[in-house]
């Protein structure tokens, strides 16, 4: 994934690293940079920005329409 590229967060409960908080599945957030492995999304929640760090497994890439 690129900085800027939209994704969703599906968590794989394979996979238990880097896995993000349940409040954030199906949320559609923002790469902000890579983070060794793993990506920092920014997912707004109400008023709020939230910079969540999840590995690629829970990620998907985001379909416009």
């Amino acid at each position: 994934y690129k900085p800027g590229e939209k994704v969703v967060i599906k968590i794989d409960p394979s996979v238990h690293k880097g896995m993000p908080h349940r409040r954030y599945q199906g949320r559609v957030g923002v790469i902000a940079s890579k983070r060794g492995r793993a990506y920092e999304v920014h997912v707004t929640q109400g008023d709020s920005v939230k910079e969540i760090i999840v590995r690629p497994e829970h990620l998907r890439l985001h379909s416009e329409g």
